[in-house]
């Protein structure tokens, strides 16, 4: 085994650790002071995010509306790979922190408007990713495969282990589904949306504040899409190097 070979499973190591860790007591807390907050925010927020993120699955599945001009990359190393990955992550994330900037200036109503447009932004990442691993976005497994990572980087404890363990035996997962033609029925879109809008809520919920939105708009923007960044990068690894040991 190469040393870089060896460096990799270490980060997939931490990267399980991060993924299957319970919450310490500091973060229940938390979590039970965000879920009061989360009562209180307006009936509006949130048929905004339920709205988002179902046309969001829909347009996974369905559309090209997550498509670039990011060709699909075959022939080159793992390495070569995550160095392109790495400039598009960085391309990303400043486009994520200046959306997130531009609309927390406009209070609650830009506010709102952010949910679609930081879910596409975050949408074509995902899409930008897997053809920069090789993996051709006009199959309807690999759609679904984004829509798990996705899960996985914004769910919340129980939720996050089924993506992980559905990600990390991808395989298994596809070998399980009921129709061998897999389509939107694959997905519990509706405990997907509740898990993403209870996930990312409170610092949501500042941004809607005029001017001070702004710096928090952008600050959250920036951290959403390192996160994502951070498991569709491992997942991705996972895949590789766990079908060359298949193949070996």
């Amino acid at each position: 085994m190469t040393e870089e070979l060896k460096k990799l499973e270490r980060e997939l190591e931490r990267w399980e650790y991060r993924s299957l860790r319970t919450l310490s007591m500091p973060e229940k807390v938390s979590k039970r002071w965000q879920n009061k907050i989360n009562n209180k925010l307006p009936d509006k927020l949130h048929r905004v995010v339920t709205e988002g993120v179902k046309q969001m699955i829909r347009a996974t599945i369905a559309s090209s509306d997550y498509l670039s001009g990011q060709p699909i990359l075959t022939d080159i190393s793992l390495t070569e790979r995550e160095k392109v990955l790495d400039e598009k992550i960085k391309t990303y994330k400043r486009t994520a922190a200046l959306e997130g900037a531009g609309t927390g200036f406009g209070g609650i109503f830009l506010g709102i408007a952010d949910f679609p447009l930081l879910l596409n932004i975050k949408m074509k990442f995902l899409f930008d990713t897997a053809k920069i691993y090789g993996h051709d976005v006009e199959n309807i497994s690999e759609r679904l495969f984004l829509l798990h990572v996705f899960q996985l980087a914004f769910s919340k404890e129980q939720r996050r282990v089924e993506a992980f363990e559905k990600v990390t035996h991808w395989q298994e997962t596809k070998e399980s589904w009921v129709n061998p033609n897999p389509s939107l029925e694959e997905i519990d879109w509706k405990s997907f949306q509740l898990e993403y809008r209870d996930f990312i809520d409170l610092p949501k919920t500042l941004q809607l504040i005029p001017g001070f939105g702004a710096i928090v708009g952008a600050t959250a923007n920036y951290h959403y899409l390192d996160m994502l960044a951070y498991h569709a990068k491992n997942s991705y690894r996972h895949r590789e190097i766990y079908q060359t040991k298949v193949l070996q």
